[in-house]
């Protein structure tokens, strides 16, 4: 890996290590996958304004969130199942996030449990990514092991009620292998080991089918809010109604996410929607984004737009395949030089000299 220069070579690289069934799980968006091309395309349409003749001799990339000093506002996204990528699992997503100054957010539908992550890196910043369940105490009892586990947020994931249709795992039958488990659940129940296509079709959508509450409103949102200490952040809004909602009903920020673009196609890019969220509430809340981030131009452009931190979710498990928890790190580093680079060429010395008129859309230049 000392010979990887950008986040597709880890990428590349990955493709060839990972199981096939497993890399559809993972790069695979819903249904014609649309929006997953989009994801990329939108950062491609904008472009940056560089100033000149500023001292950046010495650059800072750090920031405070949520009251946690970080060195750099990149974080990892919570992504489900991460042993089917490298026996390392979360834990080696989570000890490289430490090692770099980034926030590492666990799934609930995880192959390493909330416990075996706080212990495996105890001095790693880390959120928890909640699903509802149907069952509200098991809910409720995964909210206080993440207290109890120093985690520092919850993140409740909204655009989920059902899975959606992503055609490589119904064509693959896509069950979860059976030497793994989802260990956030009691083993041999119903939650930890459900994820299996017995009858042909989606093995993942199928359990979330079975075990997801769908009929989860804003007052369940409110309710989550009173249960823990926590700040809770919403994962998965797209416009400025409920960025406005998830404010009234008490959350503390929002990730703006079309959830890696495996939900419902043809919605907008992250980067799309991120501009009438910020202008919604910002001022309120903390916005971030996750989203077809893939190099250092992508998190400024994301940070003009108003985003204080985004995330990376696909890049990360790249990284695991390529060396478990060395890979992770050796791909942050690469993407943290990438940004720092892109913050000294754009005249920038500290997150705060980012400004919004920076970057403007391609369709600016086409008035031409």
């Amino acid at each position: 890996m000392s010979s990887f220069v950008c986040l597709k070579d880890f990428e590349d690289n990955a493709f060839k290590v990972i199981e096939n069934t497993a890399l559809d799980y993972y790069r695979s968006g819903a249904s014609e996958q649309f929006t997953l091309n989009l994801n990329r395309k939108a950062f491609n349409r904008i472009r940056i304004r560089p100033r000149c003749l500023h001292d950046v001799s010495q650059l800072d990339a750090s920031c405070y969130l949520f009251g946690k000093h970080l060195q750099w506002p990149v974080g990892i996204a919570p992504t489900a199942m991460q042993k089917l990528a490298h026996p390392n699992g979360e834990a080696g997503n989570a000890k490289a996030a430490g090692e770099m100054g980034s926030v590492f957010i666990l799934s609930t539908l995880a192959t390493m449990s909330i416990e075996e992550v706080a212990q495996a890196a105890p001095n790693t910043c880390k959120w928890f990514q909640l699903y509802v369940y149907k069952n509200r105490s098991l809910t409720e009892e995964l909210v206080r092991r993440a207290e109890k586990a120093n985690f520092k947020a919850i993140v409740l994931t909204v655009d989920a009620p059902i899975f959606g249709q992503r055609w490589a795992d119904i064509r693959n039958n896509f069950s979860l292998p059976s030497h793994l488990r989802l260990a956030n659940f009691a083993t041999k129940s119903s939650q930890s080991d459900g994820v299996i296509a017995e009858s042909g079709g989606s093995g993942i959508n199928k359990y979330v089918t079975s075990q997801f509450d769908a009929s989860l409103t804003w007052k369940d949102v409110e309710w989550l809010v009173k249960l823990t200490y926590l700040p809770v952040i919403v994962k998965g809004v797209l416009t400025a109604e409920d960025a406005i909602m998830a404010q009234e009903f008490g959350c503390a920020g929002i990730i703006v996410s079309n959830h890696g673009a495996r939900q419902l196609d043809h919605v907008p890019a992250a980067i799309e929607a991120l501009p009438e969220v910020v202008k919604a509430v910002g001022d309120k809340l903390t916005v971030m984004l996750d989203g077809g981030i893939r190099q250092g131009s992508d998190i400024f452009k994301a940070l003009a737009l108003g985003a204080k931190m985004v995330f990376i979710g696909r890049p990360a498990l790249w990284g695991l395949a390529c060396g478990g928890e060395t890979g992770v790190r050796d791909l942050l580093t690469v993407l943290k030089k990438d940004f720092v680079d892109t913050l000294a060429l754009s005249g920038c010395r500290t997150l705060k000299d980012i400004k919004r008129s920076m970057i403007v859309h391609e369709l600016e230049y086409a008035k031409l």
